[in-house]
């Protein structure tokens, strides 16, 4: 980082925020110790009935996007692969633990990130569990605390959204934009590459 800096580049990197790997030590720690400390880290369920209008991402490898973990005997919720298991932002811990990450890695002096998969953060019966206001109200809390601690730092947006709803993501209009500086617009993207 500190030669990049050098020789006027910035660093900006790809953090996953919406989930882990199910070999994370939180998840293993969740899926054997439903009452620790970890437990509530992701989004249990005895049956796999909840969120039934959140769309499958991964249609050609996916069926579901809950998976039965026979440790725990429950199942667990994922938007995008079975073993990127999705984190509980209803749980306070989880939030801190985030902010905490993102923390860790401007302390080592990067200068950005690019949010991956910034949609999917909260669930929500009867919704399609993207693009929620408990998604924004997170977002704007990590550019509150990015503002405060680190300026100069970038918020990049990987919402692959239509772009009416990938404006949102910049925060509110009137205030200057109080959630990312940046967003991918999705459309364009494969257009520039095939192009």
């Amino acid at each position: 980082v500190d030669a990049a800096h050098q020789r006027g580049m910035r660093v900006i990197i790809d953090f996953v925020m919406n989930h882990t790997s199910d070999q994370h030590p939180w998840f293993q720690e969740s899926r054997r110790n439903p009452d620790g400390p970890y437990g509530d880290y992701y989004m249990w369920a005895d049956d796999d009935k909840g969120y039934p209008d959140a769309r499958i991402i991964f249609v050609d490898t996916e069926v579901s996007n809950w998976t039965f973990d026979p440790v725990r005997g429950q199942y667990y919720f994922h938007r995008f692969f079975s073993h990127q298991p999705d984190l509980n932002y209803e749980n306070p811990a989880v939030q801190e633990e985030i902010l905490a990450a993102l923390r860790f890695w401007l302390d080592l002096g990067i200068d950005g990130f690019r949010l991956d998969a910034v949609p999917y953060l909260y669930a929500q019966e009867g919704t399609t569990c993207e693009n929620l206001p408990a998604t924004h109200r997170f977002l704007k809390r990590v550019r509150r605390e990015i503002d405060t601690m680190f300026p100069d730092t970038v918020l990049l947006a990987e919402a692959n959204q239509w772009p009416e709803d990938v404006v949102d993501y910049f925060g509110d209009y009137d205030k200057g934009g109080d959630e990312c500086h940046m967003a991918f617009h999705f459309p364009v993207m494969p257009r520039i590459f095939m192009a």
